[in-house]
Formats: structure tokens, sequence, C-alpha cells
């Protein structure tokens, strides 16, 4: 068999696998896979630079699906080059408990960068791990030794262009000069609702070079040396970016080529069947792989050891010469925090009696961070100064080499949260980003991804409530803090004070499992006398006992986060007398909460305790869970108003007299007396 007929032989492979797994599993999108294995093929099979054996390992290359509805052509390439994804698995495609779920998942699949199917995300996603790729070869490369020298690869898809979040990150992508970012454009003029001519008539290679990218093409899809000048002409160029426009045929040799009936859905058995013929394809075995094919596909596993073993040579000829930075970059990698991180955080806010924005506590954090975590990256949406988020000792991303750390998003709060997803799914920092909390419905969509992706990353949102005063209702959050809480494996904090502020940076930056979102105050608030209260160290705890009027059951609970902790604590000690008992609870994490042991929840909010009040200047559904049915809520029940801070807390009647007069009502009601 020549070269050509076998490479042939290995496109038509890949194809089919994804043909049988949708025909079988009666769900799913064959036209991608169909019309794009030429060109996935060249990638994997003469470019990408990866370790089937060691899917971590740090220089790979990095291929992002960005149309991960096209997953099948993933895993077959995943499978065929000898990752840990057995045949069987592809066979139960979209089944309960598969390796190979309807969309790539990271964490639940071997070589799977980043989850996608969002369209669009994967893009930004592939922007951020250029990020952290360019910042890690700045830190640690030095002109004698490369350890930091790989690509980010992604295929994206007529849908990933026209999502608004792929313009914000090629903006970004093409003004930061990202030139090891390769996207191939699989541009085939269809998607589900037709041809793209009813809603996507732009020229996309205009406005990329409009971006800053070197445009490539366009390529015939099925041109295998074309896709492959292409991708080296790519690489050639360091400095820009690069989109090779990929002119394909979506569903290629079926009946349906070329139409939206092959985008997704099964071609059926009788299109599956002339599919087949058409390409010279046997009918049976399903899921058929020429011993051939797998035999060339599976040099992948050789090449990716003789690549990893090269690198590790030069990383030990690094190391020989650079020992400091070595040990440092090996720590980096590997996720692990260097002793003494933390140190100085507990005296930080020693002697601090005057109100401070818990934004501005949390600046002060950051600063004293950022020269023991040289991890700690990121940046604001055009926002820095008001979510004081500068680190200050640092210059900017790309225009200060090494010590840039600033990054520059702008505003474009849907990019940003994807780019830092990316950068924390690359590997080698902790990054955040950083914006109001009424705008983080723009980065909802990234953040659910973070969380379900369980990235290590910080969203960081300020002005957190109406506290932040004349700017107004749309500017002011009212369900937002609440609607956070709604994500599974989204840690949100919002801290009372400067010393809880600490603590809920130490949380942040140790939480492994997930992404943290700090929420933060524009207007300063009281530093709480810890001599008087428990520790803010409590806070790891999700909810403490912050001040208590006598060591018996309480009565009555008064619970607040953030700004109105300060509230609570004045109406809790204006409400205890010789016979009230009352308990104020700082509760900066419901997530953290509900981590703990059942009986420490309950040593917080005793069964026994009905007379409940949560105090919180959002929407006040949601509370009813820890307040009970007898409790009230005391919060916003619509949009705010433009006025100073203090006034429409007043206005609101958000206050201590409100919280007072609520807890005289719930004793009297229950009978209790008030002294």
């Amino acid at each position: 068999m020549t070269d050509r007929a076998l490479e042939q032989q290995c496109i038509n492979t890949i194809r089919f696998l994804a043909v049988d797994a949708v025909e079988r599993a009666q769900s799913g999108h064959p036209g991608a896979p169909m019309g794009m294995a030429p060109a996935a093929f060249v990638l994997w099979d003469r470019f990408l630079k990866h370790d089937p054996c060691d899917p971590a390992w740090c220089d790979r290359d990095r291929f992002v699906l960005s149309a991960g509805h096209a997953s099948m052509l993933l895993y077959s390439l995943l499978h065929l080059t000898g990752y840990d994804l057995p045949l069987s698995e592809l066979e139960h495609f979209r089944q309960w408990e598969s390796k190979t779920p309807g969309h790539p998942e990271c964490g639940l699949t071997p070589g799977v960068e980043v989850t996608t199917g969002p369209l669009g995300q994967g893009f930004a996603n592939g922007v951020g791990m250029a990020v952290t790729q360019h910042y890690l070869a700045q830190q640690f490369n030095r002109r004698d030794h490369s350890i930091v020298d790989h690509f980010i690869y992604a295929l994206v898809s007529d849908g990933d262009l026209q999502e608004g979040i792929s313009a914000e990150a090629a903006g970004l992508a093409g003004t930061w000069g990202l030139g090891r970012l390769i996207y191939l454009y699989d541009s085939n003029g269809i998607q589900i609702d037709g041809s793209t001519e009813k809603s996507f008539r732009e020229d996309a290679a205009a406005r990329f070079r409009a971006y800053g990218w070197q445009v490539i093409g366009p390529v015939d899809g099925n041109d295998v040396e074309g896709i492959a000048a292409a991708i080296r002409r790519a690489q050639a160029d360091t400095n820009h970016p690069s989109l090779i426009v990929i002119n394909s045929v979506i569903g290629y040799g079926s009946p349906k080529q070329g139409t939206a009936a092959v985008h997704g859905a099964p071609l059926g058995t009788d299109n599956a069947r002339a599919a087949k013929d058409a390409l010279g394809w046997p009918q049976a075995p399903l899921f058929h792989i020429p011993s051939e094919v797998l035999a060339h596909m599976r040099r992948a596993v050789e090449r990716g050891r003789e690549s990893h073993a090269r690198w590790r040579e030069r990383f030990d000829a690094y190391a020989a010469a650079h020992a400091e930075l070595a040990a440092r970059f090996q720590s980096t990698v590997e996720g692990r925090l260097p002793d003494g991180w933390d140190d100085g955080l507990d005296i930080l806010f020693e002697g601090i009696v005057k109100p401070m924005a818990t934004r501005s506590a949390s600046g002060t954090v950051m600063n004293h961070l950022a020269d023991r975590l040289p991890r700690l990256i990121g940046g604001s949406a055009d926002l820095a100064e008001s979510n004081k988020t500068l680190l200050k000792d640092y210059g900017d991303f790309i225009w200060d080499a090494q010590r840039g750390r600033n990054i520059y998003f702008g505003v474009r709060e849907h990019a940003m949260g994807a780019i830092v997803n990316g950068m924390a799914r690359h590997g080698g920092v902790i990054p955040y980003s950083a914006t109001f909390l009424t705008f983080s419905d723009y980065m909802r969509p990234a953040m659910r991804l973070g969380a379900l992706m369980g990235v290590r990353a910080i969203y960081i949102f300020s002005h957190d409530s109406i506290g932040l005063g004349e700017d107004g209702p749309t500017h002011q959050p009212i369900e937002h803090l609440m609607s956070l809480r709604l994500i599974p494996n989204l840690t949100v904090i919002r801290p009372a004070d400067a010393r809880e502020t600490a603590e809920a940076w130490r949380a942040a930056i140790t939480n492994e499992s997930g992404p943290t979102v700090l929420v933060l105050t524009r207007q300063n608030v009281p530093v709480l006398d810890r001599t008087q209260c428990a520790p803010a160290s409590e806070l790891h705890r999700g909810a403490y006992t912050l001040w208590q009027s006598s060591g018996r059951t309480p009565e009555i609970i008064i619970i607040g986060t953030g700004s109105e902790v300060a509230l609570a604590l004045q109406a809790g000690m204006a409400l205890a007398g010789d016979a009230t008992c009352v308990r104020v609870v700082s509760m900066p994490s419901w997530e953290l909460f509900e981590k703990q042991s059942s009986r420490y929840q309950d040593e917080v909010f005793p069964s026994s305790v009905r007379l409940r009040i949560a105090v919180e200047a959002g929407i006040t559904m949601g509370w009813e869970r820890y307040v009970g049915s007898e409790g009230i809520v005391i919060g916003m029940t619509g949009f705010g108003a433009s006025a100073p801070a203090e006034v429409l807390y007043e206005k609101f009647n958000i206050t201590v007299a409100r919280i007072v007069q609520a807890g005289t009502e719930l004793l009297m009601r229950r009978g209790a007396v008030v002294a």
C-alpha cells in the first residue's frame, strides 16, 4: 500500500468510527468528523507533540476541540493514537458511565484538554492556554535552554466564529501577538438551520486579519499536503496567532453531504451504507480499524515517548545550569504552593480600626501574596483601579518580559472568564479575573464551564450590592449573588471585613477542586473587633458563631454576609439582654458550610432554634434554606436606585433598627422575653 493510500485509509477510519458510533447511539454529530478528518489526521499524525502514555506532560502541544459537538473526531484520534480509551468506549458513545460523552469533558476522557460544547468557549480557552504558555516561557526559558516550547491548536467552526466570545478572545490574541496559537477553521458553510448564507456572510478572514492574526487559506479540506503546508506556515510565524481557513464538505462521502441533515443527526442506515460504498469502506464489521491503520496511528506512542525523552534531556541540562529555576519550574507545573506562601496573612490587618472596603483589603492581600506566589497572574475587564486588582510591583503582561503579570482584558468579561479557565487548564498559574458583580452575567457561561471542569481559578467581583451607591440600579447587583450559589462546584465567598478577606484569599488559593468567587464591597465596612468576636480563620467553615450574648443555647440567631455582618452584629448586641440569648453568625460561604459535618452545622444552627433572621443586601429568595418557615429575611425584593450608599440602605430598610424590630417581632411571637 502506498503512503498516500495508507493516509486515506487512516482518514476514512476516523470518518467511519464517527459514523458507526453516532449510528449506534442514534444521536450525535457525524458531519464535522467526516468533513474534517483529513485536517485532523494531518495535525495529529505529522505535527502534534504529545505523549499518549503521559497525557499530562507539561510541554505537550494542546489540542482544543472548540466545536465540541464533533466529539467523535477527537475520540477516534485518542483511541487510534494510543490513549487509554479502548474501542469499547467508542462503541458506547453517549451512554451512561462511558468515557465518550456527547461533548468532550476534561477529567473524564484521557487527552481531553478542556470541556467544550457551548460554542466559542473552547476558542477562548485556547487563547488562555497560549497566555500561560507565553508567561511560563518568559519566566523560565533562557537563551541557552528552552523548556517551554509548545503550540496550542484548536479546531473551530462557523458557529464558534459567530459567538461574540470568539470576537472578544480573537481581538486579545491578536493584540498580544500569541504566535503559538494555531486554529483550524472548519469553514463548511452549514449549520443546524441550514446554509450560513442566512446568518453569516461576513468576511471572516478579513475580520481576523484586522484582529492581528495571520490568515492562511482557504485550503481544500481534502488536500492533505495543502493542509500540512498551511500548518508549517503557521508555525513559522511566532509573532501572530494563525487562522487556517479550511473549506471542508460537511458529511463528506454521504448522500447528504453539504447539507444541514448531516450536522446533528445520525446518517441513517441507508445513508451510512451509501457513504461506505462511496469511499470504499467495508460494511462490516462496525467500528472497523484496518491493522495497517492501527499500526500507523499507534506510532504516535513511540513518537511521544521520544519527544518526552528529548525534553527530559533538555530539562536535565537546564537543571544543571539553572538549578533554582528548575526546582521552581517543577513546583510550578506540579501545582505545589511554595513554603511560606501565606506567611503574614494572619497579621496583615493588625491594628487596623478604620473602616475599609473589602475590595481594598483584597488589593492589599493580593499585593502581599504576589511576591510569594509567582504563579498568581490575572487582570480586570478595564476596572483594575475599581476592583483593586493591580499588582503594583509587577509589569504588564506581554509588554514587560518576565515580570509582566497584570493582564489588561479590556471590556471583555465573557472572553475574560473563558481565557482564565484556559490559563488554569494549561497548568502552571493560578489565574484571576475581576469585574463588577452585576457583570458576572456576562461571565456566567464561562464560570459554569470552569466549575464543570474544576479549574483552579479565582473570579473577583467588587461593587457587590446597593452599597456601590450612585451608579444606580444598572450597576447594583440584586439577584447575582444568589444565582452564583446555584452553580455546582463554584465556591462563593463574601467576606465581612478585611480579616475575613485575607482568609477568603487563603481559601481561594488552596481550593484545588474548582473555581472560587470572591464577592467584595465598594463601600467601607467596619473591621470587626476580634477580641469580642470569633477569629476570622473560622471563615473556612463557611459559617460560624461570630458573637453570642451568653453561653447558653441561643433563643434567636441573626445571620449576615459581607457588609451586612456588621449590621447584624450591632443589632444582635442591641437585642440581647439578661433574658435573651442572641447569636450572630457570619456566613461568608454557603458552599464551604455545606462541606462541614452535620454535627458542626447543627452546632451553628441548632434545630431547636427556629427564630432566625438572615440579612443580605441582595434578593431574599433562597435564604429560607437557613431561616426556615418561621424566620425573616431582610434584603432586596426589587432593583436598587441611584443615591449614596447610606441613603439606599435606609430607604430599602436594611438597617440595624429593622433587624432589631424583626428580632423583637419573632421573640414576641414565640412569647420570649425581650430585655
